[in-house]
């Protein structure tokens, strides 16, 4: 399988620049701020997201040199990101991420809320620096999405009646809108046409549907070494992804062990068992490969190069993983 290191080629050196910035920019004034963000800007994540602005970057600009505009858009990305999954990590009491401690197990829940907002909250001041009122307003948009997603999650957890169209808005809201609405930026900062920014948020639209759904089928399938925590974590915690609600469909028992919130010794093997046993991983797959599909078709205005090739090949690896 291509490593997700050697697709995002085109843009390495980019990359690396990323993270010593991301350090900087969080500064140094703040000793426990300072050791979250090296902890997190260092603990090993793939960077798809800035990864994604800058192919789409270099895509869009060809023969042009990025912009310091385009490097901050991709610095933005990420720090929307991981001031996400601080946040994400307190609600869900989460000891590990990326298999290193989390900044609320490392220090404690006041100082990992404390420093999502900062991150936010610096996100904010440095996207309102980019003197660009579309980006401004598309980025802000996601910060609600994200918001808007993980309350979706919070009031569905363990609701069996919660329907595959539903899912698939929270997934948006959690995941998609700030690849799509990035993607969409980048475009709109190297001055492409309208239909084509266009374009480019469809890709990441579908591109972090099926990034998600495909994260979702691996909390069934991957061990807990490769994910980095525990496998059906999110079915134990009551978050019902793809795999389950096509499961639900075949497995009428699967909806009395949830609705009991597992509450026999036995449960939780026994839904997880009823999830393998259904048609739910193949389904789940099935609409993995369609969001991939529909952002790959989203790339065909883009002109032949080596970033545009990346980016159609990431939509390959992001299927890839599920095997």
């Amino acid at each position: 399988m291509t490593s997700v290191t050697s697709l995002f080629a085109p843009v390495e050196a980019d990359l690396c620049l990323l993270t010593d910035n991301l350090k900087k920019l969080v500064g140094a004034r703040h000793p426990i701020l300072y050791a979250a963000a090296e902890h997190l800007f260092g603990a090993g994540g793939k960077q798809v997201r800035p990864a994604v602005v800058l192919l789409i970057s270099r895509a869009t600009l060809l023969e042009r040199e990025l912009t310091p505009r385009h490097r901050r858009l991709a610095e933005i990305t990420e720090m929307i990101h991981t001031a996400s999954l601080v946040h994400d990590d307190v609600v869900d009491e989460a000891e590990v991420r990326r298999k290193v401690p989390t900044v609320n197990s490392l220090f404690n829940n006041r100082v990992a809320v404390l420093a999502g907002d900062f991150l936010f909250g610096q996100s904010a001041w440095y996207l309102a620096n980019l003197d660009n009122l579309e980006v401004v307003k598309l980025l802000s948009q996601v910060i609600k999405d994200m918001a808007e997603g993980e309350i979706q999650q919070g009031l569905n957890r363990f609701d069996t009646t919660t329907t595959i169209e539903a899912y698939l808005e929270k997934t948006y809201n959690k995941t998609a809108s700030l690849i799509g609405n990035s993607a969409k930026s980048a475009g709109i900062l190297s001055d492409v046409s309208p239909d084509v920014t266009e374009n480019l948020y469809f890709y990441g639209r579908h591109l972090g549907l099926a990034f998600q759904i495909v994260d979702d089928i691996l909390d069934f399938t991957a061990s807990t070494e490769v994910l980095g925590k525990p496998a059906g974590s999110d079915l134990i915690s009551g978050n019902l992804t793809a795999p389950v609600l096509y499961a639900l469909e075949e497995k009428p028992y699967l909806e009395v062990l949830i609705e009991r919130e597992f509450a026999q010794p036995d449960d939780i093997n026994q839904a997880l068992a009823l999830v393998m046993e259904s048609k739910g991983i193949e389904r789940s797959r099935k609409l993995a490969a369609h969001h991939a599909q529909l952002a790959v078709e989203n790339l065909a205005p883009l002109k032949p190069s080596e970033s545009a090739q990346a980016l159609r090949d990431f939509a390959d690896y992001v299927l890839s993983r599920m095997y």
